[in-house]
């Protein structure tokens, strides 16, 4: 298990080392300050994209960013540590997974309120995948030039390659998983704490 603590001591050293100020490095990893803030004081526990978004930010690999952190094979992430991000629009998402070496995999619990358009995704690079999988509710999905729409119990895989989106056309909330296997992290809208 990595010990976030020993993570931001880590992090705050190599930005320091190349001369980075908190607002160039979230700049360069499109990583909000104050979430790199966190992370640094060991306040908050970044999810693998964020961390191989900071990784690419100083020029490393996320393995090398991670060496010698790792202190047990067994990683748990209890329900308080969780990551739970309220977005623009009413949805909601929890981080799931625990952050693990050099595995670039994440498991997110989405709940759209009803008629609610959670927005279009950038590409992964390619190589990435995701699986959705409906618990409640009826989802819009867009991979690509194409829609699916998908009811409680339907589950999809599409290689995560191409621009995808989600959406709550319906009257009732739509809960869903999405497992993401990210060969790279995707620039995008920076994140930010909750």
């Amino acid at each position: 298990m990595i010990d976030p603590g020993a993570l931001g001591r880590r992090l705050h050293d190599l930005r320091a080392d190349r001369g980075l100020a908190l607002s160039a490095l979230a700049a360069r990893a499109a990583v909000s300050v104050s979430m790199l803030s966190a992370i640094e004081r060991g306040e908050k526990t970044p999810t693998v994209v964020v961390l191989s978004r900071i990784a690419d930010g100083l020029g490393l690999s996320l393995s090398r960013l991670l060496a010698d952190l790792e202190s047990d094979r067994v990683i748990v992430r209890r329900a308080a540590e969780q990551d739970h991000v309220a977005e623009p629009g009413g949805w909601h998402r929890t981080v799931l997974t625990p952050v693990v070496p050099g595995v670039n995999f994440e498991w997110i619990r989405t709940t759209l309120p009803p008629g609610c358009d959670a927005g279009s995704f950038p590409a992964y690079a390619a190589g990435s995948h995701e699986f959705v999988a409906v618990e409640s509710g009826t989802l819009w999905l867009g991979v690509g030039s194409a829609e699916y729409v998908l009811a409680a119990g339907d589950s999809v895989y599409f290689p995560a390659d191409e621009t995808h989106s989600y959406a709550n056309r319906g009257a009732e909330p739509c809960s869903y998983h999405v497992a993401a296997l990210v060969m790279r992290s995707r620039l995008t809208r920076p994140i930010t704490s909750s």
